[in-house]
């Protein structure tokens, strides 16, 4: 009989959950062949969700960038951090409550659908300040918003991602902002209720009625640890933020179940896309045509074949070291290549701790630490 072919990592779920910022384009850009993934997808009756920290585009507008990147999408697709931040304040606060929106006219009106007043000084009395990612945004509106929470107003961040995607590279996004604020306070938000926090995966998974769905994201401290905390496998794509070095040294409440270059991994065997289990790191671990080996402080490479394979196992034994610094070492010509393509330089130390709080995986540390808000 024949051997029967593994299933694909898509057809492992029953909802694919995609972050949007550098997984399926950058700014306003499309990332090579994501399109074709998610048509495919379509074509195969897969369930899809679109969940966005940046507040700057209400979930029509992104539906509509969505559809001239190629990717068609209804806004009911569309989860963005700050309707949940709308529907958090509506929730808590009564209809015709006046909240101070620090961010986008999309988050204003958001606001507004819910039921409440935006409003855009201190000395409109409000209840409750929203921040969300707003290009415009200054020092005047950080100076409102300061001024209302120390008189009693309560704080509340769509998000705190750092930096955001762009085809420039990452720039300032809403956290870095956040953080300015929260220095001037000495504090951090009430709430944020963005990735990583739960609530946009909970809420796409009871949406679709789905059982066991996927998360794909490109950011490990906002995609892939939200996912974690819902309790949901993911899948981290190299298209945005998190780059080879990044995998290698990440916490582990920062760590996904699978790897891949770009959304094509979605439609290979899903036991080849998950990174391997290591248990013990002397013995290894292996994926493709590689094997890694740790010996005291150094990583073996050996073997031959694709540079993400190389990338799973190199992970994967980087992980069973349990935090101590490692030196990442090619056993061969085919592993240097490979490191080379990674952009792993050969015997880079690492720490495998070196990802905390502080700096999750993104290129530049948050400008002020944050007291981690109260979970909504």
């Amino acid at each position: 009989m024949a051997e029967q072919p593994s299933a694909t990592l898509a057809t492992a779920y029953d909802l694919i959950i995609f972050d949007l910022d550098g997984v399926v384009y950058v700014g306003t850009e499309p990332v090579p062949g994501a399109a074709d993934a998610i048509a495919r997808l379509a074509a195969a009756g897969t369930a899809v969700a679109y969940a966005t920290n940046n507040a700057s585009r209400r979930a029509q507008e992104v539906a509509d960038l969505l559809g001239a990147v190629g990717v068609p999408a209804t806004a009911a697709e569309v989860l963005t951090s700050a309707e949940a931040a709308a529907r958090l304040l509506a929730a808590d606060h009564p209809a015709g409550s006046p909240i101070l929106v620090v961010g986008a006219p999309a988050l204003r009106a958001d606001v507004a659908a819910a039921g409440l007043v935006p409003v855009s000084g201190a000395a409109d009395g409000p209840v409750a300040v929203v921040q969300g990612y707003g290009p415009q945004l200054g020092w005047a509106d950080l100076a409102e918003a300061s001024v209302a929470i120390r008189a009693g107003a309560r704080w509340v961040a769509t998000n705190t991602d750092a930096t955001l995607p762009s085809p420039r590279g990452p720039l300032p996004g809403n956290g870095s902002l956040v953080a300015a604020l929260a220095h001037a306070l000495g504090r951090g938000p009430d709430a944020v209720v963005g990735k990583p926090e739960p609530a946009l995966f909970e809420v796409a998974a009871q949406r679709y009625g789905a059982a066991n769905p996927l998360v794909v994201g490109d950011r490990l401290d906002t995609d892939i640890e939200g996912a974690n905390r819902a309790g949901m496998p993911s899948l981290v794509v190299l298209t945005g933020v998190t780059q080879p070095a990044d995998l290698l040294e990440v916490a582990p409440a920062l760590r996904p179940t699978h790897l891949a270059t770009d959304l094509s991994g979605l439609f290979e065997p899903e036991a080849l896309v998950r990174i391997p289990a290591c248990a013990d790191p002397a013995e290894g671990a292996g994926a493709g045509g590689w094997r890694v080996t740790a010996t005291g402080d150094e990583l073996l490479l050996d073997g031959s074949g694709d540079a993400t394979d190389a990338l799973r196992a190199l992970v994967a034994v980087a992980w069973a070291t349990s935090g101590r610094a490692v030196q990442v070492t090619p056993a061969g010509t085919d592993a240097e290549r490979a490191l080379a393509e990674l952009n792993l330089p050969v015997a880079a130390v690492t720490a495998a701790s070196a990802v905390s709080a502080g700096h999750r995986g993104s290129p530049s540390p948050t400008p002020a630490p944050m007291p981690r808000p109260q979970r909504r």
